[in-house]
């Protein structure tokens, strides 16, 4: 099974960048739909951006959009959210998950149809 670990992430004043890294072992990355996902304190975990295996179908939350972008490097095995113009209500721990693309499309960034979760990194947006 697919095992993945979330990096990059950090303390970051409003209106800064972060870029987090979502690197997979134990099987091609390839076969899979990534996702990444967030949980702020006492909230529901939530969906941020989602990418198909192939790049080809990207699902972003609307609080997201124009702000932070989803990408893969297939060859490195690694899937990457670059972070702009981040605001508090972004802080939160960000996690990193894969759904077999054999499943099905990706038609929903949503966290009950990932699986393979990694552990997590803090972001904290404040000045």
């Amino acid at each position: 099974q697919l095992q993945v670990v979330e990096s990059g992430g950090g303390l970051v004043q409003p209106g800064g960048s972060l870029r987090l890294s979502c690197a997979a072992s134990k099987g091609p990355m390839n076969h899979y739909h990534i996702g990444w996902f967030r949980q702020a304190p006492a909230k529901e975990r939530e969906g941020v951006s989602c990418i198909s295996r192939s790049g080809g179908s990207i699902r972003s939350a609307d609080s997201v959009e124009g702000r932070f972008t989803i990408s893969r490097d297939n060859a490195k095995n690694t899937v990457y959210l670059q972070m702009d113009n981040l605001k508090p209500e972004d802080t939160g721990v960000y996690y990193c998950a894969a759904k077999l693309a054999q499943s099905g499309p990706l038609s929903r960034c949503s966290p009950n149809l990932f699986g393979s979760w990694g552990r997590g990194a803090q972001v904290t947006v404040s000045s």
